[in-house]
Formats: C-alpha cells, structure tokens, sequence
C-alpha cells in the first residue's frame, strides 16, 4: 500500500508476516498537502519477544503521525488488532482511515473505509484524496513575527562554537529567521561577541532580541532592560504549544534535592562534542544553581519512555525536529506521570535569574510566575 501510494518501491513486500522489522521513512510531495513523510511500520500483531519490540516502535511512532492510515485485509475484515488499533488512535485523538487492500480479491462490501487494490491501483487516487481533506490546509502559525509590527527590527544572537554545525545556522534559527522576513521585519544576525557593535550600528534599539539560549546570561548583561529579550528555544515551546508547562516545570529546578533523577532528552540526533548544551552545560549548570548532586539521563531522537516514574523532571530541547503533535504526546507523556517537564531556553532563563524578562514578549504566560 505504501509502495501504491508513493509510486515506487519503498517498502519490501512479502508473504512472509513480520517482513517490516523497523518503520521505513519516504518523504514526499502529497497535494493538496505539500511536502509529506509517509511512515511503514511493523505490523501491530506480532508475536514473541521480537515481535513485542516491533510493536513498541510502532507505538513510539504514533506519538509523532498527524494521520494515521489503517490498512486491513478486505478478504478477512477487521480483526481484533485492527480494532485495537482504531481504539488507540482514537485515545490520542489522531485523525485516522480505515483502508481494505486486496479490494481486486472477492471480499465483502466495505461501509466504514476505502476499497483499495494496491496491486491494480483501484482506488489509490481516492485514497490520497481523503488524506488532503482529512489533514486540510493548516494555517502556518507564526514563531516570531507577531510579537513586532512590519518593519521593526529584530536581532538574532547565534552562537558559532565547537557544537555550532559547519556552514549552517540550525534549524530553529533559520525558521524563525525566516517567519521574520515573511512578517516585513528587517533582521541583524549576529554573534554574541559581535551583539554590543551590532547594536550600536542601529538608529534606533530593535524591537526584539532572540539568542540561542546558552548565550542567554551573557546577553542579557548587554541588552538594555527596555528591550525585550527571549530565546529561540522558547519560541519554539511556544509554537509547539507547550510553554505554559514548560514555564510552570522550571519552578522544579529550586526543589531538586540530591539523588533527584532529571532527564535530558534531545530530539535530533547528533555528535555530541566536548561544550555540548545537553550533556556538559546544563547538567554543570543544575548543579552549580541547586548546590545538590543530581543523576541525569539522556535521551536522543526518537527515543523518549513511556514511563517516566524514574525521574524528578524532564529538560527536553526546543523540539525544532519533532512535530507539534510528537511534542504534545510527549508532554502528555510526563503529565500522566505527574513529573513536570520544561525546556532549555526556559530553564536556562531560570538558571541564570532571567525567566521573567525572557517572557516579556508574552505576559499572559509571565503570570504564570506569580501563580
């Protein structure tokens, strides 16, 4: 069905059960979408120890789908593993469509999903159809482009150190450089050690400051207290919808005591380098605030447990490759298990006793401080 869908040969087909072993990732261009990543995963009724690590990716992978398509023999109907799989679709609340492949096969008459032949293509074109009208078109949401008018000037402090990727900015910096320029705001990228010369080069004071949150200490000391300042980290909590409880988690750094177990989870994967932020700079940095011993564990990319009743807190990144969708059922994740979660620009911020400027741009969610 994948392969009838992206039109190539993607996923390996085979009569043999359990001949998807790990999800397999196609991105593409879907209309009336726009660009799509289509996920293969393992099939849901496996069996023994191997299969149960199958059906725990599976699992894992519907954290971060925005649609979820149910492929089901036509020949057979629904079993008791697709309902199964209807049920949790409809527990985390993913839009989802029910699909009978072998629809070329006699089957019987299918009232509640598509009819579809992967091997004719019957009813393929239909099927991609209803994935355009069940997403529809999503209003682009803006990172930071609302907290100035059109033709104010906006700063963005980007860090170029050991752990900064050679020839690029990362992601987080070029969307909401991006979002600026869409908004009609004239932007000055800079480093933290070019910020005082860059500021003086302006006629008049930017109506924003935006830095890479490691850097957040030291800006701050430059930038005059009338300009707003915040982080690219907790813009992107922001945009993915989870800064009120990333605001409301950081008050659990002051009462860290020793032994508390705190994880750090990344959400890409990378060469962790000798100044890392995750690893080395924030665990010296708890440390140094709370005066206590804390344990920390890491995670990275797609991994995050499900279960989280080992830890005290979660320190989780600003979550750029994650979907907002990932990045909700993962704070649903720490909620359920009633460990506050918060991210690094706003903890960051708390560390170095700058959390309420940092959420200038956004008073409704600074009040959340005097709660």
């Amino acid at each position: 069905m994948v392969n009838a869908v992206t039109g190539q040969n993607l996923a390996i087909v085979s009569d043999v059960k359990g001949t998807t072993t790990d999800p397999v990732y196609k991105a593409m261009e879907l209309l009336p979408l726009g660009p799509v990543v289509m996920i293969d995963t393992p099939g849901f009724d496996d069996e023994g120890d191997l299969g149960q690590l199958r059906v725990q990716k599976t699992k894992e992978i519907l954290r971060r789908v925005d649609v979820a398509v149910l492929v089901a023999d036509a020949t057979v109907g629904l079993t008791d593993t697709d309902r199964e799989l209807l049920t949790l679709f409809a527990e985390r609340e993913i839009p989802s469509i029910t699909v009978y492949n072998k629809a070329d096969l006699p089957h019987s008459p299918v009232a509640d999903g598509l009819a579809v032949s992967a091997v004719s293509g019957d009813g393929v074109n239909a099927l991609k159809e209803q994935l355009g009208r069940l997403v529809g078109a999503r209003e682009q949401k803006p990172i930071a482009r609302d907290l100035l008018q059109a033709g104010q000037t906006a700063v963005l402090v980007t860090p170029i150190d050991s752990a900064a990727p050679k020839g690029r900015l990362i992601l987080p910096q070029q969307q909401t450089l991006r979002d600026l320029l869409d908004g009609g705001c004239p932007t000055l990228v800079t480093r933290e050690t070019e910020l005082e010369l860059s500021l003086r080069t302006l006629a008049a004071p930017p109506a924003i400051v935006i830095t890479d949150s490691q850097a957040f200490g030291y800006v701050s000391q430059i930038v005059p207290p009338s300009v707003p300042l915040t982080s690219f980290s907790i813009l992107m909590a922001r945009y993915k919808g989870n800064l009120p409880a990333a605001v409301i988690g950081a008050a659990t750094l002051d009462k860290l005591q020793d032994g508390d177990r705190v994880l750090i989870a990344e959400g890409c994967t990378h060469h962790r380098q000798c100044g890392d932020i995750g690893s080395v700079k924030l665990p010296a940095w708890i440390r140094q605030y709370t005066g206590k011993q804390i344990e920390f564990s890491f995670t990275s990319g797609n991994e995050f447990p499900e279960d989280l009743s080992a830890y005290r807190l979660v320190l989780h990144c600003g979550g750029c490759m994650q979907t907002e969708r990932e990045m909700r059922a993962r704070a649903r994740v720490a909620a359920d298990g009633g460990v506050p979660m918060t991210n690094y620009g706003v903890a960051i911020a708390q560390l170095h006793g700058i959390l309420r400027r940092s959420l200038s741009p956004f008073p409704d969610i600074a009040a959340l401080l005097d709660q």
